[in-house]
């Protein structure tokens, strides 16, 4: 479970630019997956070793200064109330403003470790002028330049050492099935459906991740954990719309499930929160199936379902392989085959294909369609594995894996997609040498 950290600053002092430093080094490595750059707001980062979740709060405010003002409280707050520790980002050409004092006295009350980075420090003569942030009243302050980096290092150094230590709560080994989505989709009137009497439930455990419910279910021969996101407590601070707020709920719901059963609501359509929500579960590699719930109450003709399922998944390309169900929670139209959908994807994304396996179908299949020649260069791709990981991903060993394009890579990807069964998981291809 990693912790979770919050960047916070009034707009323009260059939030995003530091937090897409981070993120990017680490996701050249981690993330290969191109198309994938929508708006980033959420990512993963590690330092000397320590993971933990970035969370850029400024990424979600959109409007002019003065709706911000108004904004910038309730993302402070809500930082201080789910981030583990909390990057304060001012500006040093501009000095210290009212917002940031604003911001401040919020920050002053916190438990939380809170770090003062004074930011576009790219001389000695910043570096001085920098000392006016001592009167924020929140102690040292850190010189970074997130346009270079200078300083950032010194920063995340005391920021990882600050972040508390996560013990990982493992109570059994059960395939953990997280229900997310937006407010009012359905999350709870789904999980009710599905638990209706009383007898399946065997056991509530509270707060496994952070106020979420955990409720162990067993039907049909399944057993799993529920994790139930809409069980988090309301907190009266917010206004329940706000979509960070969402995704900052879900964050948490996500890094720990097997299976995400991400919950839409028919008449609102996969929008652009669904969609933060599903990219989400598909850069943590989760297993993913779609809900469409409150199907009942569409207006429909013959083609409703073809075409809305067609929609859905042009807006997830290239990761298309995914099951779309629609449901109802309230009729308890296909809520099983809900589930019975989830167990099949959890299966999948814990499946080890034999190497013997791999090579004797898809060998030849390269050997028929090899990588497009770079530079006059032939790819030669010799033997293929699968890499020993919770989720799947696939090395191919070959000659020269530098001039392997992502559009190959994708190739690669659908042919393995087509003779085994990854429906609703996102699979890795990395090249290697051989």
């Amino acid at each position: 479970m990693s912790n979770i950290v919050a960047i916070v600053g009034r707009p323009n002092v260059g939030k995003s630019t530091f937090f897409n430093r981070l993120i990017q080094r680490r996701e050249a490595i981690v993330d290969a997956v191109s198309g994938v750059t929508r708006d980033r707001h959420y990512g993963k980062s590690d330092w000397n070793g320590k993971e933990f979740s970035l969370i850029d709060t400024g990424g979600y405010v959109v409007g002019s200064d003065d709706i911000f003002e108004a904004e910038i409280d309730k993302q402070v707050e809500l930082a201080i109330d789910e981030a583990d520790a909390i990057i304060f980002m001012v500006d040093v050409e501009t000095g210290v403003t009212g917002m940031d004092e604003d911001v401040a006295k919020l920050l002053r009350k916190v438990e939380k470790p809170v770090f003062l980075a004074v930011n576009k420090v790219d001389n000695s003569k910043r570096a001085e002028d920098a000392v006016e942030f001592y009167a924020l009243g929140l102690g040292e302050y850190y010189t970074i330049a997130g346009i270079n980096g200078s300083g950032t290092g010194e920063l995340l150094d005391a920021l990882v050492e600050a972040l508390p230590e996560k013990e990982d709560v493992e109570e059994d080994d059960l395939p953990r099935f997280a229900v997310v989505g937006r407010p009012n989709a359905g999350k709870s009137s789904f999980i009710n459906a599905l638990i209706g009497e009383d007898r399946y439930i065997v056991t509530n455990i509270a707060g496994t991740t952070r106020d979420a419910i955990d409720t162990k279910y067993n039907r049909f021969g399944f057993e799993f954990n529920l994790v139930d996101t809409a069980g988090i407590r309301r907190k009266s601070k917010v206004k329940e719309d706000l979509e960070f707020y969402s995704v900052m709920r879900s964050v948490r719901a996500i890094e720990h499930a097997d299976v995400c059963l991400l919950v839409l609501d028919a008449n609102r359509g996969f929008d652009g929160q669904v969609q933060n929500i599903f990219w989400l579960a598909e850069r943590n590699r989760k297993g993913i199936v779609i809900l469409v719930n409150k199907w009942d109450i569409v207006e429909k003709d013959h083609k409703s379902v073809k075409e809305y399922e067609k929609a859905i998944r042009k807006q997830i390309e290239p990761f298309t392989d995914v099951p779309i169900i629609f449901i109802s929670a309230l009729t308890k139209q296909r809520i099983f085959k809900a589930i019975e959908t989830a167990v099949e994807v959890y299966q999948n994304r814990s499946k080890k294909i034999k190497t013997s396996k791999l090579n004797e179908i898809l060998l030849p299949i390269i050997e028929h369609y090899p990588p497009p020649a770079y530079k006059g260069k032939f790819v030669k791709i010799k033997y293929i594995m699968q890499l020993p990981t919770p989720q799947p991903q696939f090395a191919f060993f070959c000659n020269l894996p530098q001039y392997v394009k992502d559009p190959y890579k994708r190739f690669l990807e659908n042919k393995l997609r087509e003779h085994f069964d990854f429906n609703g998981v996102p699979v890795s291809v990395y090249m290697r040498k051989k």
